[in-house]
């Protein structure tokens, strides 16, 4: 994940305060995430209510009230829009349950999950989500890298690169944490 010059520079001068820098980094970070918007979608039932351009203008609304961020490049900055596009969905799930008081869910399994492998009904977000918060409290770390590989989509090399962490590393706490996750879930 190369940076160009001006997405920096740009989210930097938007923590400032200058508005406009906001309106020009739109467009350059646009694609990725309708992609990562797009990733998350696939994850959840083909019959969800929200589209990948709802839920990018959402996430949109609550980022640009990230005012004290300290933005420090692209990819920490693709790191907590694919963050808040999960607690996007995950509110937007909620509010389903509350709504059908949990009519359909289905639990599935972390590995069934985590390989994308989908039948008629979608992951459970909820139960994964709260798995992966009560797994940020034992290990933040392993949290990190199973949002940003299965949520964010990204790879053991460019998750190495976010966290500034080595590609063996990586694979060593996603292992884990894939364990961690499958037990959680099954109980």
């Amino acid at each position: 994940m190369h940076d160009p010059p001006n997405i920096t520079s740009l989210l930097i001068e938007w923590k400032e305060g200058d508005v406009s820098a906001l309106a020009e980094l739109i467009p350059l970070v646009y694609d990725e995430l309708h992609r990562q918007a797009a990733r998350y979608l696939r994850k959840e039932d083909p019959n969800h209510t929200l589209q990948a351009t709802a839920l990018i203008n959402e996430a949109y609304l609550r980022l640009i009230d990230q005012t004290q961020v300290d933005w420090q490049d692209r990819n920490h900055f693709f790191a907590i829009a694919s963050t808040t596009m999960r607690r996007v969905l995950v509110d937007h799930a909620r509010l389903r349950g509350r709504e059908k008081r949990g009519a359909g869910a289905v639990h599935v399994p972390i590995e069934d999950a985590l390989n994308v492998v989908r039948e008629k009904a979608g992951v459970d977000l909820i139960a994964v989500d709260d798995a992966l918060g009560r797994l940020e409290k034992i290990d933040p770390r392993q949290a990190k890298v199973v949002e940003l590989r299965y949520f964010c989509g990204l790879s053991i090399e460019e998750t190495a690169a976010v966290l500034e962490l080595s590609t063996s590393t990586i694979r060593s706490e996603w292992t884990l944490a894939k364990a961690w996750l499958r037990s959680e879930l099954s109980s």
